[in-house]
C-alpha cells in the first residue's frame, strides 16, 4: 500500500443504494472478466453493501493507490494516510487501482492490477503521443482516453524505441495470457497492461480515426534474435459506418523491412475474425483452424495471436507465427504490435 503525501486532504464517500442507480451517471473502467478493464462497469450497490470510495478534494495529482479484491463480493482494504490515520473502502467491483491525488496531474500508472479512476485530471491523453508531449518519456503503463474523457484505458507505453511515442496494443512475452477468445474480447480488450494484453479493436479504430498511424510490430525468438517490420500507413475500418459491421477491417500500406519481412500486407483489405465469429474467405474457420483471432484472409502469413508454443512446433501454423521470418512451425518468444502518429 502506498502513503498518502503531506497536505493531501481525503474524505470517504459512501454510495449506499438511496445514492447511486445505474442511471445516476456514476461509471467505473472495468471488463467482464477478472484483472480487465476495457469495457465500462458500473458499480453495483445493495442496502446491504454499500460501497465507501475514497475520494479527494484537490484531485489532479501525483497519483498513490491501494488495491481490493475480487468481482461479486465487498471487498475491504486499507491505504495508510500521513500521522498513522487509515482510510478503509469496501468495494463491489473488479479489482479496482484508485488514484488519490497530491501535487500534480501525471498520467503514469505503476503497479496496476486492474482498473483505473483518473476522471478529474484536465490534461487526458488520447496516446502515449500526448503523454510523450506532457513530459513522460519513460517506459510503462499510463491511461489514455481513446472512448472520451469519462472512459480511462490503461495502455503500455514504448518510449524508448525508435525514438518512442508508440502506443502499444498487443504484447506477449511469456504466454501467462491466453489469446485464444471469443468476438467479445477482441472488440473490448483483455489482459494488463503491465504484462501480455490486447488493447480492443474498438480502441484501436477510435485512435485511427483522429489521426494517421505508423505500425511497428516487434518480434524476438527464443535464441534471443530480434527483428521488426514496419508499416508507415495504418487504420482499422476508417470509412465504415459501424466500424463492427465492418469487421474493424485492417488497412496496411507502406513497408519498411527492419529484417522481419513483410508478412502482414496480405492481410490488409480483411475482416478480424475469431472462432465464434468467422469472417475470413477460407471455407473453414481460420481463427479455429489457427488457434488464435487475426484479420485472416486464407488463412495467414501471420498469427501472431495464436498458441504460445514455445520455438518449433510440429503443429501447422498454430502458433506465434510471422511466416516471412521464421516460417509456420516456429513460435515466436516476443511479440508487440504498437502504433504512433505518422
Amino acid at each position: 500500500m502506498a502513503h498518502r503525501p503531506r497536505g493531501t486532504s481525503l474524505q470517504v464517500t459512501e454510495w449506499g443504494a438511496s445514492k447511486w442507480s445505474p442511471d445516476s451517471g456514476m461509471r467505473w473502467g472495468g471488463g467482464p472478466e477478472l484483472l480487465s478493464y476495457f469495457e465500462p462497469l458500473h458499480l453495483s450497490v445493495t442496502p446491504q453493501h454499500p460501497a465507501k470510495v475514497l475520494t479527494t478534494r484537490a484531485m489532479c495529482s501525483r497519483t498513490f493507490w491501494c488495491f481490493v479484491s475480487h468481482p461479486g463480493a465487498a471487498s475491504t482494504g486499507r491505504c495508510s494516510g500521513g500521522r498513522g490515520r487509515e482510510w478503509t473502502q469496501a468495494l463491489l467491483a473488479l479489482p479496482l487501482l484508485l488514484l488519490i491525488s497530491a501535487d500534480r496531474c501525471a498520467p503514469q500508472v505503476l503497479g496496476i492490477r486492474g482498473d483505473a479512476l483518473d476522471k478529474f485530471c484536465p490534461q487526458q491523453p488520447l496516446d502515449c503521443d500526448d503523454i510523450y508531449a506532457q513530459g513522460y518519456q519513460i517506459d510503462g503503463v499510463y491511461l489514455i482516453y481513446p472512448s472520451g474523457p469519462s472512459l480511462p484505458v490503461p495502455v503500455f507505453c514504448d518510449m524508448t524505441t525508435e525514438g518512442g511515442k508508440w502506443t502499444v496494443f498487443q504484447k506477449r512475452f511469456n504466454g501467462s495470457v491466453s489469446f485464444f477468445r471469443g468476438w467479445n474480447d477482441y472488440k473490448l480488450g483483455f489482459g494488463r497492461a503491465d504484462g501480455e494484453y490486447w488493447l480492443g479493436l474498438q480502441n484501436l479504430h477510435l485512435l485511427t480515426l483522429k489521426h494517421k498511424y505508423e505500425l511497428r510490430v516487434d518480434l524476438e525468438d527464443f535464441e534471443n534474435n530480434t527483428a521488426f517490420a514496419k508499416y508507415h500507413d495504418f487504420s482499422i475500418s476508417p470509412n465504415a459506418v459501424s466500424a463492427e459491421e465492418d469487421g474493424y477491417t485492417l488497412y496496411v500500406a507502406d513497408f519498411e523491412d527492419g529484417g522481419a519481412g513483410d508478412s502482414l500486407t496480405y492481410h490488409s483489405g480483411q475482416k478480424f475474425s475469431t472462432f465464434d465469429r468467422d469472417q475470413d474467405l477460407f471455407v473453414q474457420n481460420c481463427a479455429a483452424l489457427s488457434s488464435g483471432a487475426f484479420w485472416f484472409r486464407s488463412c495467414h502469413f501471420a498469427n501472431l495471436n495464436g498458441f504460445y508454443l514455445g520455438g518449433s512446433h510440429l503443429s501447422y501454423a498454430n502458433g506465434i507465427n510471422w511466416a516471412q521470418w521464421k516460417g509456420f512451425y516456429y513460435s515466436l518468444k516476443r511479440t508487440e504490435m504498437k502504433i504512433r502518429r505518422a
